[in-house]
């Protein structure tokens, strides 16, 4: 079987030094186990090594029992989650490690939660159980309140030769046929096995065990009951009709080669096959050059991959991450969404020569590897802004841009990325009609759920607007960032239904609905009662007692709320939430009035309604009347004469409302 398997853990949980040692018993890596220094193997960017993080995710090849696994070590570090988690959607199985010192900490909520959304089956390894604060009861218990009820605890692959009486009715009072045989007595080791594979499956059991990864104990024990309870049905028939695999990353070798790293989900692929691509109306078709196989930053080339394979491909120029390819069909790349969502963004500086335009371009190369930099390019002041997740990945990039490019930048400040949404549904109109042209969209706007995102839906019967328009007005409702009306961030967490629309039967071009759709949205919102949205970080806060009443005042003063703080040893606990905006360098005052001793970790938790969003509007001083690139306005057209409309008399001429 092909088994592919994630790595994850917060950061300084052992994560990479767990994976290599994996790969040492292995026999992958010949230098490592106890006492050698982790971290050459995986980690191989020299940033990495210097700053002793995961930063960008790296594969491995072995051979453990009867099956090949592909191992995918990610980053830890919550400023590097986007990367961790495009790693997600082509996994069988996540490996989740714990600190079995530090417990269940933001971030490692945070990857639980990733991990749930997309299904992907986990198991757990609470680590460094060689310290002198290790506290496994302590964990567990942690496991179960924050991230599973469904966690069971198995000592290691023994488990399931002579189980214990709590393993067997544990899966008893989870699947209903193995209770029968259970009250039976005919629950044998080999059924318990099959059983617990099932409910791994199902996200319905979460295996954990216990070790140390830098001394090597508990490893190749989990390793072998890892090997036990997983499988992978992948079909590698030679005679399967199409070849399908998922993209999750791209990279540019130094020669500016680009590597599009993908999972084959089913059929075969070889070198010299060809793929087709819709680029903006045009086919493109673009062969496979080389299929290479990753071990670290070796590799070793291959003629053909099968189902089940994780692979890096060269030759091809348009798929993104997220591309879903097949060989029997045009493909649309499309960019996969995420619920980790860049909370700041930054302006970059120049330092040196470099023009302004090779500037952008050499961003964009870095933007095609990671999508959440989202660099944009302002023509009104002439800046590169670029979206980020925190503060040392802006120190991480500007590292990286100076020895890829050679060229020198800072950034300025980070500023926090607003977002806007509706209070109160709200019907939008845009008609489009200059001479021999022809659209006009009824929208309404609708409140979604908070995270939610820009949905659609449809009201219009066929019978009044063709199925292919209604296609193309969804299209169109996606194919654009809509500016809010208060300070011109992007709209998000609206259900947008389309109510009516129509087209000419000799005058309606391909164009006139996009902006007929577009204006629509804007007009709707020009009417809505619009709320301005601000980032919130989930925080947790570990400081001496005598520093409880500061934090907690901080925490009010910086309009966070918290949990009641909960005593670890000598240590209080504490997690809450808060804006983004202020408690983005509340890390540096903590640090300092502790004396070191305090900290606090911040994973992006969603966003939340602006706490001071008078102040912000002011500041950002976004005059909506001057946006001329999302007019609310409607054009219409008589006696041979187009003329244009505001939005608040629009209504007035609208042909769907006669």
């Amino acid at each position: 079987m092909r088994k592919t398997i994630g790595i994850f853990a917060h950061v300084d949980a052992g994560k990479t030094t767990f994976s290599e040692q994996i790969l040492y018993h292995a026999g992958v890596i010949r230098g490592q186990g106890p006492g050698n220094q982790p971290g050459a193997w995986l980690d191989t960017h020299a940033l990495e090594q210097q700053r002793g993080i995961t930063i960008f995710a790296e594969e491995a090849y072995f051979h453990w029992q009867d099956d090949i696994y592909y191992l995918i070590d990610t980053p830890g570090h919550v400023d590097f989650s986007g990367e961790t988690q495009r790693i997600i959607g082509v996994l069988d199985y996540a490996i989740l490690l714990v600190s079995g010192t530090a417990g269940v900490q933001a971030h490692t909520t945070t990857l639980f939660r990733l991990l749930q959304d997309q299904g992907v089956p986990t198991f757990i390894f609470v680590n460094k159980r060689d310290l002198a604060t290790f506290q496994l009861p302590r964990v567990l218990g942690e496991i179960r309140d924050r991230l599973t009820a469904d966690s069971l605890y198995l000592a290691g692959p023994t488990a399931l030769l002579q189980p214990p009486e709590e393993v067997a009715e544990f899966v008893a009072e989870r699947d209903e046929e193995f209770l029968l045989a259970y009250l039976e007595g005919e629950d044998t080791p080999e059924l318990l096995r099959r059983h617990l594979i099932d409910l791994i499956k199902q996200r319905k059991c979460f295996p954990v065990t216990s070790g140390s990864a830098l001394r090597d104990l508990g490893v190749k024990e989990f390793l072998d009951l890892f090997s036990l309870l997983t499988v992978t049905e992948y079909q590698v028939a030679a005679d399967e009709p199409s070849f399908v695999g998922r993209v999750y990353k791209i990279r540019h070798e130094p020669d500016g080669n680009r590597l599009v790293f993908l999972k084959a989900l089913a059929g075969t692929l070889q070198v010299r096959d060809e793929f087709r691509f819709d680029a903006e109306g045009q086919v493109v078709v673009e062969k496979v050059n080389t299929l290479r196989v990753y071990n670290g930053a070796r590799y070793e080339t291959r003629q053909r991959a099968v189902a089940g394979d994780v692979i890096a491909v060269t030759g091809l120029k348009t798929p993104v991450c997220g591309t879903v390819l097949t060989t029997d069909q045009i493909i649309t790349p499309t960019q996969e969404s995420s619920p980790l969502v860049p909370a700041l963004r930054a302006r970059v500086i120049l330092q040196d020569d470099t023009p302004v335009d090779q500037c952008l371009q050499r961003l964009r190369l870095l933007s095609d590897e990671d999508p959440m930099l989202a660099v944009t390019f302002q023509e009104e002041s002439g800046e590169i802004l670029v979206s980020v997740m925190g503060r040392i990945q802006l120190e991480v990039l500007e590292e990286v841009i100076a020895s890829r490019f050679g060229m020198a930048v800072t950034f300025g400040p980070p500023q926090v990325q607003y977002r806007e949404t509706i209070a109160a549904s709200v019907v939008g109109f845009g008609h489009f009609e200059p001479l021999r042209h022809y659209a006009e969209v009824q929208l309404r706007l609708e409140p979604n759920p908070r995270g939610k995102g820009i949905t659609f839906a449809s009201e219009c019967h066929v019978d009044d607007l063709p199925l292919n328009y209604q296609r193309l007005i969804r299209s169109h409702v996606f194919d654009k960032t809509h500016r809010g009306v208060l300070t011109g961030a992007p709209l998000t967490d609206v259900n947008i239904v389309l109510q009516a629309g129509l087209a000419h039967e000799k005058h309606t071009a391909g164009g006139d609905f996009r902006e007929a759709t577009h204006r629509a949205i804007r007009q709707g919102l020009e009417k809505a009662e619009s709320i301005l949205l601000e980032p919130y970080y989930r925080f947790q806060i570990y400081v001496d007692e005598a520093d409880l009443g500061r934090v907690i005042a901080d925490i009010q003063r910086l309009q966070g709320t918290f949990d009641p703080p909960i005593h670890q040893g000598k240590t209080l606990y504490l997690e809450g939430r808060g804006p983004v905006a202020t408690f983005m360098d509340y890390s540096v005052e903590l640090v300092s009035f502790t004396k070191g001793r305090g900290s606090i970790t911040c994973v992006f938790d969603g966003y939340e309604p602006c706490h001071n969003p008078e102040e912000v509007i002011a500041s950002i001083g976004y005059d909506k009347d001057r946006d001329t690139a999302n007019p609310s306005s409607s054009v219409f057209c008589a006696k041979g004469t187009s003329f244009i409309v505001p939005w608040y008399e629009a209504e007035k001429y609208m042909h769907t409302l006669k």
